[in-house]
């Protein structure tokens, strides 16, 4: 597994040490081993958890607009992913990892400290309710997800989160052009703007990374209540 990841990390301007290599080699052991009781991933053979959750998650390590963030919400962080990997890589910046289900984030926290890793703080909480939270509205330089939702309902989940000149980047597949323009209302309503879209190909995988950058504050009545956003996506 480790192979895996000394050969495509470099490819990403990522420098490793050994002991950060045995943290992901780890963590996946971890991950694995909770997955016998609780659906972490769908993935267990090793190389292919290297690169679908360790390379796939760290796509975006060079990127700007992470190297500059200090703090940093992974949203729907499901088994840890991408801000477990991330964090590894940045011992420097502070990670909270939000999932909506109290056992996976029991699980994650778990397996983050039996690796060690001391700048994850995982939180149980629905986006929703978050997003509404002064403890986390507009906190964050930078909001991450690879959560399966559509733009619009995800921006809405995430904008509210970031702070005013921050950043919200969503992992996507390919063809976004559609999916980014039915998000366009969305995006303006909650104070976002599309900075950018970067397609990177990595280990056969390609991947489109939707920039948005928070030009100004996000309405108060956003995020709206659970449930609303993905039934009633803003148009």
């Amino acid at each position: 597994m480790i192979d895996i990841l000394k050969e495509h990390f470099p490819e990403l301007g990522i420098r490793c040490s050994e002991k950060r290599y045995e943290l992901f080699q780890k963590y996946m052991e971890q991950v694995l081993e909770y997955n016998k009781s609780i659906n972490l991933t769908a993935i267990t053979d090793p190389e292919e958890f290297a690169i679908k959750h360790f390379v796939d998650s760290v796509v975006i390590y060079d990127m700007e607009e992470f190297q500059d963030a200090e703090n940093v919400i992974d949203l729907g962080t499901g088994g840890g992913f991408p801000g477990v990997p991330l964090a590894i890589l940045s011992p420097d910046k502070k990670f909270t990892l939000a999932d909506s289900l109290n056992k996976r984030i029991k699980v994650v926290k778990e397996m983050t400290d039996a690796i060690g890793l001391k700048n994850v703080t995982p939180v149980h909480g629905r986006a929703e309710e978050l997003g509404q939270n002064k403890k986390y509205r507009e906190k964050f330089d930078l909001c991450v997800s690879r959560a399966v939702a559509d733009l619009a309902v995800l921006s809405e989940y995430c904008l509210p989160l970031v702070r005013e000149g921050g950043y919200f980047i969503a992992y996507k597949g390919s063809d976004v052009e559609e999916e980014l323009d039915r998000a366009m209302p969305a995006i303006e309503a909650l104070g976002g703007s599309v900075d950018g879209v970067e397609e990177v190909e990595i280990a056969g995988n390609h991947h489109s990374l939707i920039i948005l950058y928070k030009e100004e504050k996000t309405p108060k009545k956003y995020p709206r209540t659970p449930g609303k956003p993905g039934k009633e996506p803003i148009k």
